[in-house]
């Protein structure tokens, strides 16, 4: 099914930007391995796509420097990260901290290959099954074939107002 509008207006980046800014999600650090190197990024845009099978959606902006490590490896790891791995976070997302990612947490695999954070909320090992190209992302769709559950299910990591909070639980 197709839907067609006949408004041709559009609103404006910045309108976009700050409304976005208002939606919170959890923060995950998505990652892979491809020819004997590890690769990730910090990624908000993560959902659930199915029960049956499990299934994930995750968005990849395709300016990314490790965005088609992920379309090569094809498969990847979604991190849902806690309050405690701010720093984390910070290697993460800072290209001037790049050669510090994997030095800091406990790594680990469980089916495909990609990093694990042994302490994360939830790990996600993910096999990808289809990739959909939609402007300046790519839609990463896959299913899930390994998850890692350390502990409980307590102080995630939040992205809000152009931010990293906690929710004080």
């Amino acid at each position: 099914m197709s839907v067609t509008s006949s408004h041709q207006e559009s609103i404006s980046l910045d309108d976009f930007r700050h409304g976005m800014r208002r939606l919170a999600s959890g923060v995950s650090l998505v990652t892979t391995q491809h020819a004997g190197e590890k690769y990730g990024l910090i990624a908000s845009s993560v959902s659930s796509l199915a029960a049956e099978p499990p299934s994930l959606l995750v968005c990849v902006n395709q300016s990314a420097t490790s965005h088609a490590y992920f379309l090569q490896a094809g498969h990847f790891a979604v991190n849902v990260l806690r309050e405690q791995h701010a720093d984390l976070c910070a290697q993460f997302s800072q290209s001037s901290r790049r050669e510090e990612r994997f030095q800091t947490g406990n790594w680990q695999t469980i089916t495909t290959g990609a990093p694990v954070l042994a302490d994360a909320l939830v790990s996600f090992d993910c096999q990808l099954e289809k990739v959909v190209e939609w402007h300046t992302h790519s839609v990463l769709l896959a299913r899930i074939v390994g998850i890692n559950l350390a502990g409980e299910a307590a102080e995630p990591m939040v992205y809000f107002n152009s931010g990293f909070h906690s929710l004080g639980l």
